[in-house]
């Protein structure tokens, strides 16, 4: 155990990189030890407070707000096997991740290129719903892809439905794929408008390895987040 220095809240501030405020924020949110104060009311902090607010900070950075949160709250009710069971989820969560990623790959170049493998397109023009059916989506997913302006369905003359080309479909199949890796909406258009106009399917290519560059930087996050994690408990 650490000898009980004091430090004061500017001293965890500029350790962790952030404002004295949220190092005060942080305390009463039970992510830090409890916090005594002095007789006349100021924070006694310790190094134990600052190993303590640079594990939530690296654990908020490779597993975000929710599940960090959960860790830290453990940690200090002593619960060592319910902080690294939030961690096992979050390190299979990834995994999984991984692996829809590698076989949207496979499947977005099969699309992409119309090879065997690829889904059997639709025969004749279908309705959204048909569309959504088609697909395995909800209709309401493929109206926010239209407004987004990812999808050009025509209207029926007649009716005023919507209609979706063999073509319509094969893009809304793609804009499923890269959303279940978590491809954000804004970054797609690119993709399919290079896809529209040519079969170069480079910035397809570019989106994949992007989002596995992600899961990379989450991965190496997490083992920063976990050697963190160590040397908080081995100090408690």
């Amino acid at each position: 155990m650490d000898e009980p220095v004091r430090l004061r809240p500017i001293d965890l501030a500029r350790a962790a990189g952030i404002s004295t405020q949220q190092v005060r924020n942080h305390a009463d949110e039970g992510l830090l030890p409890p916090t005594p104060r002095t007789a006349s009311g100021y924070r006694v902090f310790t190094h134990h407070h600052q190993r303590a607010l640079l594990t939530y900070r690296a654990l908020y950075t490779a597993f975000g707000s929710h599940t960090s949160r959960e860790i830290m709250h453990a940690v200090h009710a002593q619960d060592t096997d319910r902080a690294l069971e939030l961690i096992d989820t979050a390190h299979a969560d990834l995994h999984r991740h991984r692996q829809a990623l590698n076989q949207a790959g496979q499947a977005l170049s099969a699309i992409a290129h119309r090879t065997q493998g690829a889904p059997t397109p639709p025969r004749g023009d279908l309705r959204i719903g048909e569309t959504a059916a088609h697909l395995g989506v909800r209709t309401s997913a493929l109206r926010v892809w239209e407004q987004a302006g990812l999808l050009t369905p025509q209207r029926d003359p007649t009716t005023g439905y919507r209609t979706y080309t063999p073509a319509d479909v094969r893009l809304a199949r793609i804009v499923h794929l890269l959303r279940q890796v978590g491809y954000p909406l804004p970054d797609i258009g690119p993709v399919l408008e290079q896809l529209r106009h040519s079969s170069d399917t480079s910035a397809l290519n570019e989106a994949l390895s992007q989002r596995s560059h992600d899961l990379l930087g989450r991965s190496r996050a997490m083992l920063t987040a976990a050697a963190h994690l160590h040397d908080h408990l081995t100090h408690t």
